[in-house]
């Protein structure tokens, strides 16, 4: 896996993925940064996000679960001193569906959060990282 971050100026960068995908990034405008992108720890907190979600899902869908939905909502704190690591985060999923077993759900994210998601268990070397979830019934 490879990437590349160009300067695009001031403290803006654009951040190209190996799959041909762009991502804008700025610093904040305590920084000099203007609001063109997501600052590059948001960045960091999303790909976790993506990651752990993606398992949920891809999980469910293998165990037959009929979900439709699965909306992974991020809280985190960051050390107060540089470098400023996560130092908690916590995740919490609202996944819809029909029928879905709840003891189905907590093993999809416990399978993502002990064995899967690269992102969650490499934040987890500094992070203390905690989940729960909510089911949704479809249609309800």
């Amino acid at each position: 896996m490879k990437a590349q971050i160009l300067w695009t100026g001031g403290v803006s960068f654009e951040g190209r993925s190996d799959s041909g995908h762009a991502v804008p990034m700025d610093g904040s405008p305590e920084f000099g940064g203007q609001n063109k992108g997501a600052r590059p720890m948001e960045l960091v907190l999303i790909g976790m996000g993506g990651c752990t979600a993606f398992d949920v899902v891809h999980i469910l869908r293998k165990g037959r679960q009929e979900i439709t939905d699965c909306v992974a909502e991020i809280d985190a704190q960051r050390a107060e001193t540089d470098p400023k690591v996560f130092t908690n985060i916590h995740i919490h999923f609202r996944v819809t569906g029909r029928k879905l077993d709840a003891r189905r759900v907590e093993n999809a994210i416990n399978l993502s959060a002990d064995k899967y998601c690269s992102a969650s268990i490499m934040l987890g070397k500094t992070a203390t990282i905690t989940h729960d979830f909510e089911i949704i019934e479809a249609g309800a």
